[in-house]
């Protein structure tokens, strides 16, 4: 068996009914598409949501809120898991880098520094935005909190 002999399976593949062939076919004259009206034309396309004339349900249902399209969304990461990565991986700094190769952040996320959990490392640590209390733990420990 190879590409130029493959086939469909037997009865799978029907052609299409062809209509509007004159009377004799059995399917002239109006072909199907029943007497008068939009849909009996030919060109008729309907309204992307058109639901016969009857309220759309984009009209019924109600709108409410918007969308802030200056909204920032940060990815927050707690004192405890820094602490967890300074055990493991013996690091003085940590930055967006370090934190995207180890899988706590994706490439484009904006990052936030929150104050959860104890640090008892002295580390240099450069992301977009820090709470106070993540601030006041990282420098307490003589370490330094650096705004991208």
């Amino acid at each position: 068996m190879d590409l130029s002999n493959l086939k469909p399976a037997a009865g799978s593949v029907k052609n299409k009914k062809r209509v509007g062939r004159g009377q004799g076919s059995g399917r002239g004259g109006t072909s199907t598409r029943g007497h008068k009206g939009a849909q009996s034309r030919s060109g008729y396309k309907t309204k992307g949501g058109f639901e016969g004339g009857q309220m759309p349900l984009f009209r019924r249902v109600p709108k409410f809120g918007f969308k802030n399209i200056n909204r920032k969304s940060y990815q927050g990461i707690n004192l405890d898991t820094l602490q967890l990565l300074v055990e493991q991986k013996k690091l003085t700094a940590i930055d967006k880098k370090v934190l995207f190769e180890n899988g706590l952040i994706d490439k484009n996320d904006l990052v936030k520094i929150l104050g959860r959990g104890e640090l008892t490392a002295k580390l240099e640590v450069i992301a977009d935005a820090f709470t106070k209390s993540a601030k006041a733990a990282i420098e307490a420990n003589g370490g330094k909190a650096t705004l991208i």
